[in-house]
């Protein structure tokens, strides 16, 4: 067992340093840059949740709360819970020889907050419109490579964050659609126009 952790690990650290290193160039360190900062995607956040609010009818409404109900639970469960239980350290905080585009953040870096919340975001919103489901998938993956590109979350930490956001997605679509039985809760039809 525990050559197969050492494996884990060292293949861990190869693909970061390729990711970070290999594919490194003016384009990427401007676009990941970009991507990778939270504050980028305040004001289209703010879009979508007025959106959802005021054209979303009822399952708009409350696709809107569970996304920031998703987010509350990603973010406090991954850095608040998970973080300092598995005491996984950051590759700025341990490694040298690679390129470090940001602010290292904060030690510990399993799961990665960023990815746990757009993959909890792209769950439910690829549930309840499925045609924007490629959108959501490609975001939620750029967003995911950005933190290994700038160099503060190894590839392990974005697949955990990834996992976390998916479970969470999905059980509370579970409980509001079955535990509740909201059965107005259901997915927007792809060809018609559905209305509140």
């Amino acid at each position: 067992m525990p050559e197969i952790f050492e494996f884990l690990k060292a293949t861990d650290r190869s693909l970061f340093f390729f990711l970070n290193l290999a594919l490194a160039n003016s384009f990427f360190d401007f676009l990941m840059v970009l991507i990778t900062d939270k504050h980028t995607w305040y004001l289209p956040g703010a879009i979508l949740f007025t959106w959802l609010m005021w054209r979303g009818g009822k399952a708009g409404r409350i696709m809107a709360l569970l996304v920031i109900l998703g987010i509350v639970l990603s973010d406090q469960i991954s850095a608040g819970i998970l973080k300092p239980l598995t005491e996984h350290f950051r590759p700025c905080k341990e490694l040298e020889g690679f390129r470090l585009l940001v602010h290292c953040g904060s030690r510990y870096g399993f799961p990665s907050s960023h990815a746990a919340n757009a993959a909890v975001i792209a769950t439910l919103m690829s549930y309840a419109y499925r045609r924007w489901t490629a959108f959501w998938v490609i975001l939620t993956f750029l967003i995911g490579f950005s933190r290994i590109y700038v160099g503060v979350h190894y590839p392990s930490d974005v697949a955990g964050g990834w996992l976390l956001g998916i479970l969470l997605g999905g059980l509370l679509i579970v409980l509001f659609k079955r535990i509740l039985r909201l059965k107005w809760f259901e997915p927007r039809p792809t060809g018609n126009k559905r209305t509140a």
